[in-house]
């Protein structure tokens, strides 16, 4: 009988060491875990503008196909709100906003995507080999 109750004194539970152990190990992993998981939704935030500039500039070369001429504006109401490429309306990804800019002479185009939540803006200049990383919010100087 005391050996019974000697054995059943043994198992009842973790120690305090134990269970110390356990939380420092949970709380390594969470330090490891937490910053690759944000920086994953930014690489994601920055796929969303890049896939939403090559739809648009798609949308600009189909107008420019139709009429000769690339549309003079886009035109969007909200950030994330669909844009309007000449006649047709484009839907893009919430919090994304977009502006146009066309060169001197209107034969190539420059389009800036912004994101307050990516690592940075995206710029897609159609005379200078498309989708690149932009400092600021602007087309550059000369397209």
């Amino acid at each position: 009988m005391l050996a019974r109750l000697h054995k059943m004194r043994e198992e009842e539970g973790f120690t305090l060491i134990e269970l110390l152990v356990v939380m420092i190990i949970i709380g390594i992993l969470a330090a490891i875990a937490i910053p690759l998981f944000l920086n994953q939704r930014k690489n994601a935030v920055d796929a969303s503008i890049k896939s939403d500039l090559r739809t648009l500039a798609n949308e600009m070369e189909s107008q420019y196909t139709d009429t000769q001429a690339y549309p003079a504006t886009i035109t969007q109401a909200s950030a994330g709100a669909p844009v309007t490429v000449g006649t047709s309306s484009v839907r893009v990804s919430s919090n994304n906003s977009f502006t146009l800019a066309l060169n001197a002479t209107s034969d190539a185009f420059c389009l800036v995507g912004s994101d307050t939540k990516a690592t940075h803006n995206w710029v897609y200049v159609s005379s200078q080999g498309g989708l690149q990383p932009a400092a600021t919010t602007a087309c550059p100087a000369s397209f």
